[in-house]
């Protein structure tokens, strides 16, 4: 808890990647003294009005103090409370997608929910996962895994994700010239604003990466972008053909997309961390 008549300001802005990116950077600042717990708990009321915690069985239960599926679930604060209890450092994103699950480490359970979520947290150096899942509109739960491996959490340089996901822009932009599936439509621009002024307004702690948060907020747009041109008729792919044609060019933008995001997040959780140690 902040123990200051005045605690630094935190920082809002219009940005989405994902509940377990919010949990991440959090997580971080609670654990290394940089938010008070409410404030990590209110943060995460943007994804929805209530969350429970569950454990997949029984041994993790009983090491975070939560129950098993189908019995009654916990809180989050009863959550981040075993992360302390046991010394969490920090927390790991991942965006793991079919035929991409990089990070994960392996399969089993934990992996399984990961991809059918599209996102998951790995606990660093406690040997779990937590995984978000959508029960009901304002409903998420958060079940806790044992990793089947202990996956070494995958790093990528913020500057390097960021250039990379610059370059992917590019190229995916002139791939769908080449096809012919880049067509403008009446609306497209009122579409992609609508997408963007829906999004939920975040809370980020204060201290979190001015970097981090800009590379985040254009992720959100080109994602936003991803999902207009995936859709039925933007791009003016009117055929099986030409959707395939279409996913294959935006592949590697949208890999790269969730790579930055990660990269991002975790260079948030890291600057707490150091943030951390450099205290007297």
């Amino acid at each position: 808890m902040w123990t200051n008549s005045s605690p630094p300001r935190r920082v809002f802005w219009v940005i989405v990647c994902c509940p377990s990116a919010t949990f991440a950077v959090w997580s971080a600042a609670w654990l290394h003294g940089a938010a008070a717990s409410d404030d990590a708990l209110d943060a995460l009321l943007a994804w929805g009005e209530a969350h429970e915690v569950v454990a997949a069985d029984e041994p993790t239960a009983d090491t975070f103090d939560v129950p098993v599926t189908g019995n009654r679930p916990a809180t989050l604060a009863r959550l981040l409370a075993a992360l302390r209890r046991h010394g969490a450092t920090g927390a790991h994103l991942v965006l793991p997608v079919p035929g991409d699950p990089r990070g994960l480490g392996g399969g089993g359970p934990f992996t399984e929910a990961a991809l059918r979520a599209g996102e998951a947290v790995l606990l660093a150096g406690l040997g779990y996962g937590v995984v978000p899942e959508i029960l009901a509109e304002g409903l998420l739960r958060w079940t806790v895994f044992p990793l089947a491996t202990s996956p070494v959490p995958e790093y990528r340089a913020l500057g390097e994700a960021e250039h990379a996901m610059t370059d992917a822009i590019r190229d995916s932009a002139g791939a769908l010239q080449a096809l012919d599936i880049a067509r403008d439509r009446p609306g497209v621009r009122d579409e992609l604003s609508a997408r963007l002024r829906s999004a939920p307004r975040l809370d980020w702690p204060a201290g979190t990466p001015g970097r981090a948060l800009r590379v985040l907020q254009r992720a959100t747009e080109v994602n936003a972008i991803l999902a207009l041109a995936h859709a039925d008729d933007p791009g003016g792919a009117v055929s099986a053909s030409a959707a395939a044609q279409r996913a294959q060019a935006l592949r590697p933008l949208a890999t790269a997309v969730r790579t930055a995001q990660c990269a991002a997040v975790n260079e948030a959780v890291r600057v707490f961390a150091d943030q951390a140690d450099r205290q007297p």
